[in-house]
């Protein structure tokens, strides 16, 4: 019951050519050796980029003129605008689940958060100082 409106599903004649088969190899190199039991060494993998150095920033904790608050400030960026704070705040208030702002060329966040304020920035290439109380 093989009548003309039916496609053939067996593998049957082949529908075209192969466009590749005309291809050939001749002037490649040839490709290295595969095994599965050798990892690439450490030699042989590219070298890290050492991190910039983007200066030092001071971590403080405040609690003065905030009604008894706890406020973590970091202050003391330098040759960074401020788009870059706004975005380096937002990503400290996602990891400390906090609240926060940028005044006055600083970053300030709800909550004693210096360890992980100081885990971002170190994390951002900035080398954190923990100062005042």
């Amino acid at each position: 019951m093989s009548g003309p409106d039916r496609i053939r599903t067996d593998g049957g004649e082949s529908i075209g050519q192969n466009p590749f088969a005309s291809l050939s190899n001749q002037g490649l190199p040839p490709a290295p050796p595969k095994s599965p039991a050798s990892a690439p060494s450490p030699a042989s993998l590219p070298a890290k980029p050492e991190r910039k150095n983007r200066g030092r920033v001071d971590i403080i904790r405040e609690k003065a003129g905030r009604g008894g608050k706890t406020v973590t400030v970091v202050k003391g960026f330098v040759g960074i605008g401020s788009p870059e704070k706004e975005q380096l705040a937002k990503t400290m208030q996602r990891a400390c689940g906090t609240g926060g702002t940028v005044k006055e060329g600083r970053i300030e966040i709800q909550g004693d958060q210096r360890e992980a304020v100081a885990r971002i920035l170190t994390e951002a290439g900035f080398r954190p100082v923990f100062a005042g109380g």
